[in-house]
């Protein structure tokens, strides 16, 4: 092995920023995330991963066993505003064009979004990282409406959000996928895009399972 060195040009890195965020509707006769819609104005999107709580037991005097429960995976998500889309996904609907009713069911849905990285050499210019968050469950929150005074601002929302696990070839179920630019094949992180974001002709924005994010990063050819 070589030997350890600390501070070595580039190594300093850092994340930052929040960005590229994209709605995704599920279709609940196939679990398949097909409908994508820009989400602008994300300040924010806190991970909460939970779980993996020990509990001991104890027999013959010692400790037995050290059970771990199941790990979860909740977020949080603040911004200023939010697509009209996601109103199925907060318990709205909208009966007639411009009249909107709450406490309806609150479908399940995707996101995508985007986080900087950055190193003393490069800054932001480094790299970044696009998380996929599947199951997603948006509880109620409070939306807190004050006048307008001489130092004005705009009114933040934020969202609650539970999710459930989906199947992954070969590992245990999860919520979360995140893809590092710098350590992945530019070309297939390119393609992953091309299906986030709906690039090219005829390209709909839809948000892939994780055993279809790994063929890609898997089976890509660089070869032109």
């Amino acid at each position: 092995m070589a030997e350890i060195v600390w501070h070595a040009a580039g190594a300093r890195k850092y994340e930052t920023g929040v960005d590229h965020g994209v709605l995704y509707h599920q279709d609940p006769t196939t679990g398949n995330y097909n409908a994508g819609f820009a989400w602008n104005g994300l300040i924010s999107v806190t991970e909460s991963p939970g779980g993996a709580e020990s509990t001991k037991l104890y027999a013959d005097n010692i400790e037995y066993l050290n059970l771990v429960s199941a790990e979860t995976f909740s977020a949080t998500i603040e911004a200023y505003t939010y697509p009209d889309e996601f109103a199925q996904n907060d318990g709205s609907a909208e009966p007639v064009p411009g009249v909107t009713i709450g406490q309806q069911t609150r479908l399940p849905f995707g996101l995508a979004y985007r986080t900087r990285v950055g190193n003393e050499l490069l800054a932001t210019d480094y790299g970044y990282k696009l998380h996929l968050i599947y199951g997603g469950q948006a509880a109620p929150t409070e939306k807190g409406y004050t006048t307008i005074n001489d130092s004005p601002d705009a009114v933040t929302f934020s969202w609650e959000v539970s999710t459930t696990a989906v199947d992954v070839p070969g590992f245990k179920p999860t919520a979360q996928l995140t893809i590092d630019s710098t350590k992945v094949d530019a070309g297939a992180l390119d393609a992953l895009e091309d299906i986030l974001y709906g690039r090219g002709a005829g390209g709909t924005p839809r948000l892939p399972k994780p055993a279809e994010v790994f063929a890609l990063f898997e089976d890509f050819d660089p070869t032109p």
